[in-house]
């Protein structure tokens, strides 16, 4: 399973004096069973780019194929590809629109044509993925609270048994422990299920935690495409000039080898710079 971009731009208003070029000449491979951040400023193209890859946007120029197929040439079945390649917008809250939750999540595997047993499992197993309790089935999905909506959500696109789930910003306005159990939950289930996940994020944290791939999105271009690791620790300079940030723990160990603390320059995250600060610790104790 492979999503493929091949020169692809997307200009807004292309007919007028000032055309917006949102996506710029891109050529993009997004094999299976990764997990991929994309980041990128606000008006960076990432939203946009995120659009056509499942055909909610016509590229202006330039192929998107999926499993090597012209994803527009005549006769593909544009809607089918909506199934194999699912995204969650920002505020997913605002896709949901049924009476109930569990109907609600049924919704997408009835519009496959499926037998009605057959997507009933399917939404009781997409809700126990995405930690939504069976008690929760017959309540207005109005009602819940914001991180029960986002999963919600999730769930209504995961019970269709996409290869891909795309996410745009699915954390946005959640508090820190809300947004940690839904990335926690996609990490496990893109594991579990060998599912691709796509994260748009404002986060750096984030996708330094649970990305083993980024892509940094800069005036509808690719600037870089490497490991978030590598990303952050070799062009911090550059993501700066873009209006982007490195984690926080990057900048605390710059701080720290500034001052003659030996810690490693590539930190990313909390767990490993306290493990690489207790050994430092340890080493000087042991001296």
């Amino acid at each position: 399973m492979s999503i493929t971009l091949e020169n692809v731009s997307y200009i807004y208003e292309p007919d007028m004096p000032s055309p917006v070029r949102a996506v710029d000449a891109v050529s993009l491979e997004l094999p299976e069973n990764q997990f991929i951040g994309i980041i990128g400023h606000t008006g960076s193209g990432k939203s946009t780019l995120i659009q056509l890859f499942n055909g909610l946007m016509k590229p202006t120029s330039g192929t998107v194929r999926y499993n090597g197929r012209d994803v527009w040439e005549k006769d593909y079945p544009i809607r089918e590809l909506r199934f194999h390649v699912g995204l969650v917008f920002q505020y997913p809250e605002h896709q949901l629109f049924e009476e109930t939750v569990f109907r609600d999540i049924c919704f997408g595997p009835r519009n496959q044509g499926l037998p009605e047993e057959e997507v009933e499992k399917r939404a009781r197993k997409a809700m126990a993925m995405t930690g939504l309790s069976p008690d929760l089935e017959n309540r207005s999905p109005f009602e819940l609270s914001g991180g029960q909506k986002r999963r919600t959500a999730i769930a209504g696109v995961l019970a269709m048994n996409p290869d891909f789930l795309v996410l745009d910003e699915p954390t946005a306005g959640l508090d820190p422990q809300g947004r940690d159990e839904i990335l926690e939950q996609v990490s496990s289930l893109r594991k579990e299920s060998g599912i691709t996940v796509i994260l748009v994020s404002h986060s750096m944290e984030d996708v330094a935690r649970f990305a083993d791939r980024l892509i940094v999105v800069d005036a509808g271009r690719i600037r870089f495409d490497a490991s978030p690791r590598e990303v952050f620790s070799r062009h911090r300079d550059a993501l700066e000039a873009m209006g982007l940030a490195v984690p926080q723990i990057t900048d605390l160990a710059a701080r720290l080898r500034k001052s003659g603390f030996p810690v490693p320059a590539d930190l990313i995250t909390v767990g490993e710079a306290k493990e690489a600060i207790l050994r430092v610790l340890k080493g000087g104790r042991d001296q």
